[in-house]
């Protein structure tokens, strides 16, 4: 009903839209030059008054009215059983909307039935009321500034008013979304050191992975929460993909952009850009089922000892994947490069080859750091190949042949076990926090790299 609701208001934004531009046009009477705003402002106002108007009452209703539903139904399901603890008096009322809703409850008896009978009625009350108050109020503020219309209103400025204001909120959300996320980072953070008696130097030193293993007891070891296995797992994958991508993404750059004809070009760009629309886990199955035996069977033909799960799989298939990202961010960067440059090279007797390599590339250098940079960060936050073929044991080792884990694949491995969320959240939380703090020093990092050459190329 929510989605029927706001495409009502979509149709009364439309027609405002219409009978505003309409109404400026008629007080115009053929000389637009008497009116302060263009007709389409006039109806770009209406709509944008009825229309927002009518979401903020939706989205208050649709927020506002299923809590009080829920408490009313709670209260009544207290008063017929008294005795019972929250947790089940929840558990029916769960029941109770899922046979309202017609699926399948794990228990039905008449208080479920009452419950339900009474969640429909009301639910189908909200939804009606909802429908009806938001194209009201909708038709209330769109009339209202359509009886306001007249030559001398100022409808462009009060439109973009409007239009600034919404680009400002969605600005702060962004911001405060961000500021949110860091703190609750941090908080959390703070209490998973609270609770290993700030040890940091177990947890940033420390060789020993296994946060849960004591937490039946209501402690956290502290000699079991090093972090150095996880950390060392991940540079060796994201080294190994970077070993890949960057070559491989890089050289194709320079061959499209300086040396293929614009016929090879037309057809292998979009060839190569393919492979960054291919899902993650087709990549995983790949590297599990043709790349990690591959490799095993490689390694052991020469006589090594090569894990059924591996870095070198992992790392070599995530650099396949990033490839498409190195390698379209530096030839739109390599194209960039004015061609005002590779003349003046031409012209004092270089080849092509010694212009891109002294000339293009020194130039395009910011840019080429900043798609390697990307590949970094997408090879630190890819979860489901390592998951797929390197493993999840907390393995410290440098060996590409053997089977290491990575910081994404733990977070993962903790929120979503059976541990529950308060005491799994703590190492989770820690770990993106660290990880957040690395990705920002690289970031910090490469702005200085670029800035410095910018300053000298541009």
């Amino acid at each position: 009903m929510a989605s029927v609701t706001a495409l009502v208001l979509i149709g009364l934004g439309i027609l405002f839209f219409l009978l505003g531009r309409n109404r400026a046009l008629q007080m115009a009477d053929g000389r637009l030059q008497s009116l302060h705003s263009r007709p389409g402002y006039h109806g770009l106002y209406l709509t944008l008054g009825s229309v927002l108007t009518g979401l903020v009452v939706l989205v208050a209703l649709q927020v506002a009215w299923p809590a009080v539903i829920e408490n009313q139904l709670l209260s009544r399901i207290a008063e017929a059983q008294p005795d019972l603890a929250q947790i089940e008096q929840n558990l029916i009322l769960s029941d109770a909307v899922s046979i309202a809703e017609g699926n399948v409850a794990s228990t039905v008896d008449p208080l479920r039935e009452e419950i339900a009978a009474s969640f429909a009625a009301k639910d189908t009350l909200r939804q009606w009321t909802t429908l009806v108050l938001s194209v009201l109020a909708a038709l209330a503020v769109g009339f209202y500034d359509f009886t306001r219309i007249s030559p001398q209103f100022r409808a462009r400025n009060r439109a973009e008013a409007i239009l600034r204001t919404i680009l400002m909120i969605c600005a702060v959300i962004a911001i405060l979304t961000t500021v949110g996320i860091v703190l609750s980072l941090i908080f959390e953070t703070l209490g998973f050191f609270a609770k290993i008696d700030w040890r940091i130097d177990k947890f940033l030193f420390g060789t020993r992975w296994s946060p849960l293993s004591g937490v039946h007891s209501g402690e956290m070891d502290p000699d079991k929460v090093g972090a150095v296995p996880l950390f060392t797992g991940t540079f060796l994958i994201t080294l190994i993909a970077m070993l890949v991508a960057v070559p491989i993404g890089l050289f194709a750059a320079i061959y499209l952009s300086d040396f293929a004809s614009p016929k090879v070009r037309s057809w292998a760009k979009p060839m190569l850009e393919i492979l960054a629309g291919v899902p993650t886990v087709v990549y995983g199955f790949f590297a599990a089922i043709t790349v990690a035996p591959f490799i095993r069977g490689t390694g052991e033909a020469l006589g090594l000892s090569v894990a059924s799960e591996s870095a070198l799989a992992a790392g070599v298939v995530m650099g396949i994947m990033i490839i498409p990202f190195v390698s379209s961010l530096s030839d739109d960067v390599i194209n960039a490069v004015p061609q005002s440059l590779r003349d003046g090279s031409y012209g004092l007797g270089a080849t092509k080859a010694e212009t891109v390599r002294q000339v293009v590339l020194p130039s395009a250098l910011p840019g080429i750091v900043s798609a390697v940079l990307l590949g970094i960060s997408r090879a630190v936050g890819e979860t489901m190949i390592v998951v797929m073929a390197a493993g999840q044991g907390a393995n410290l080792t440098l060996n590409p042949l053997e089977a290491v884990t990575t910081v994404t694949v733990q977070i993962v491995m903790l929120i979503t076990g059976d541990t529950e969320a308060d005491v799994a959240a703590g190492p989770a939380f820690t770990l993106g926090f660290t990880l957040f703090c690395i990705t920002l020093l690289l970031n910090v990092v490469a702005l200085r790299i670029v800035r410095k050459y910018r300053e000298l190329y541009d």
